[in-house]
């Protein structure tokens, strides 16, 4: 198998703000594989958050045609290769959806059908990114009727998350979410979380910082489930997890791609957890590969390519809120019309 990637940087619509940064563009690494003249497509989308980048991914990548062998269909044994090279789970991320891809358009049926799985999954949430509340209840008049869950990013600082939520409760009755990103304490996340099951919160996501002493405590305490993101990257975490919090949130980029994804979501339940599937800000490329197991979560969380000014592959179809896979084979993605023509 021939293996090429490059680099692409994507715009967003609007700057992005989360507890910790602020970003305006974002870059991905797009993968190939070829293989008896078929194409199989990948997307990175390294976090520095993470300890990677795009310089790393690409490093990793120069160097991991060797570890793919000849056959696609030997998924397992390309894996245990990839694994020995440290680290880099987005770039590997990639490489296992390029070979999803490749495999399923060799099969010639979509990704989601090898997988023995149902095409579509839950409603994907809308984020609204972290402002002061009278912003963030503007943005969400804008959103209208176009979605049907909404998540809220908080950790600010100021002490007025809840009013957030509370200005944009106001305005919608949708199922609100909220995404904090590691940047409560403890006190203030078990004074909040009673304030935001008053208003109706659905679940609280990674309240206090990754590996928390006292993340045991709160979830005893919350009347609202915690789930945990940056907690939890493959499925060696989710013991400990289980520990802290009542779901976990699975993501590509994190976690090394879709067999480590289904294995991740086999184990929660196994450990009566709740799973979510989340997203980093990306394309419809990686987006698409993540579309491809969403119908074993319980909640949604793949607007990344929604997020974008210009969307450079096309293929995932957004239906009454929900991010729906291709029929196609493969993930069903292509590049789009502005790129290629």
């Amino acid at each position: 198998m021939k293996l090429s990637h490059r680099t692409a940087t994507l715009l967003l619509r609007e700057p992005f703000s989360i507890s910790r940064s602020t970003d305006e563009t974002v870059d991905s690494v797009f993968v190939e594989i070829e293989h008896e003249g078929l194409i199989g497509h990948g997307e990175a989308s390294p976090q520095e958050h993470y300890g990677e980048s795009t310089a790393s991914a690409t490093a990793f990548l120069a160097e991991a045609e060797p570890l793919l062998g000849d056959d696609p269909f030997a998924l397992d044994e390309i894996e245990a290769r990839l694994a020995t090279e440290p680290g880099e789970l987005a770039a590997k991320a990639a490489l296992d959806s390029a070979l999803h891809d490749l495999c399923g358009k060799l099969a010639g049926v979509p990704v989601w059908r090898l997988l023995g799985v149902r095409r579509e999954g839950p409603p994907t949430s809308w984020t609204i990114w972290l402002g002061d509340p009278d912003d963030m209840a503007r943005r969400t008049e804008r959103v209208g009727s176009r979605f049907r869950r909404l998540k809220l990013k908080l950790g600010a600082g100021d002490g007025l998350d809840v009013e957030r939520v509370r200005a944009v409760r106001k305005i919608t009755e949708l199922p609100l979410q909220v995404d904090v990103n590691e940047a409560w304490e403890l006190d203030e996340a078990l004074e909040n979380v009673v304030a935001l099951a008053r208003l109706g919160v659905q679940y609280v996501e990674q309240p206090l910082p990754a590996r928390h002493p006292e993340g045991a405590r709160l979830k005893a305490a919350s009347p609202v489930p915690i789930y945990v993101d940056e907690d939890v990257h493959t499925s060696k975490d989710i013991r400990a997890s289980a520990e802290r919090a009542h779901g976990i949130n699975i993501k590509l980029a994190k976690s090394g791609g879709i067999r480590e994804a289904v294995r991740m979501a086999n184990a929660a339940r196994a450990l009566d957890l709740g799973v979510m599937l989340g997203c980093m800000v990306e394309s419809s490329l990686g987006i698409a590969a993540a579309t491809q197991l969403a119908s074993v979560c319980d909640h949604v969380d793949l607007d990344g390519n929604l997020l974008l000014a210009e969307d450079p592959w096309e293929g995932v179809e957004f239906v009454d809120g929900v991010q729906v896979p291709s029929e196609q084979p493969g993930l069903g993605v292509h590049e789009a019309l502005s790129r290629t023509g």
